[in-house]
């Protein structure tokens, strides 16, 4: 295809493709910046979420909901889980047996984001804080980690960047 034959898709274009109306709850897919750091990051994770089909669990910070509102860039409202306390709220995720919790973390073992296969089954993807990553409690409660292959100098990437690489990888959109 010669690049002057590419044509950009219309707004009418992507509503017909796209899911005709929005949801209450995918719950299929859930995007769980536990410790946040960074307002902007939470705002771009909801996008991320809207565009694979995926929802946001947070925990209710006194700064959380206004990063959300003013991050929430959407026409309509988004699918937010709060968790409360967040070891207890994973405890719990780890009790399903229909779920399979996934940590974006630097471990031992852990699969390189290439080759993670998408979500079969109702998936939390765990994210850390932006400095200190998943605590050494929550990291006992993966059922698997995923790690995202660097070739320059930094040891990670930000959150919001990592959790949308894995969420497309989960939803298999890449």
């Amino acid at each position: 295809m010669s690049p002057s034959a590419a044509r950009v898709k219309s707004p009418r274009d992507l509503r017909t493709e796209r899911r005709r109306r929005s949801h209450s709850c995918w719950d299929h897919l859930i995007a769980a910046p536990l410790w946040p750091m960074h307002e902007a990051n939470l705002g771009t994770l909801l996008r991320t979420c809207d565009a694979v089909g995926a929802c946001l669990a947070v925990p209710r910070l006194p700064w959380v909901p206004e990063a959300l509102a003013r991050g929430n860039t959407l026409r309509h409202p988004a699918c937010i889980h709060w968790t409360g306390d967040q070891l207890s709220w994973l405890t719990h995720q780890h009790t399903r047996t229909d779920t399979t919790i996934v940590g974006a973390e630097l471990a031992d073992e852990a699969l390189r984001l290439a080759d993670l296969p998408p979500a079969r089954n109702r998936t939390v993807l765990v994210l850390g804080h932006e400095r200190d990553g998943i605590p050494p409690d929550a990291v006992a409660l993966l059922d698997l980690a995923v790690e995202i292959p660097m070739v320059g100098t930094g040891a990670s990437l930000n959150v919001a960047v990592a959790g949308s690489l894995v969420l497309y990888r989960l939803a298999g959109l890449l």
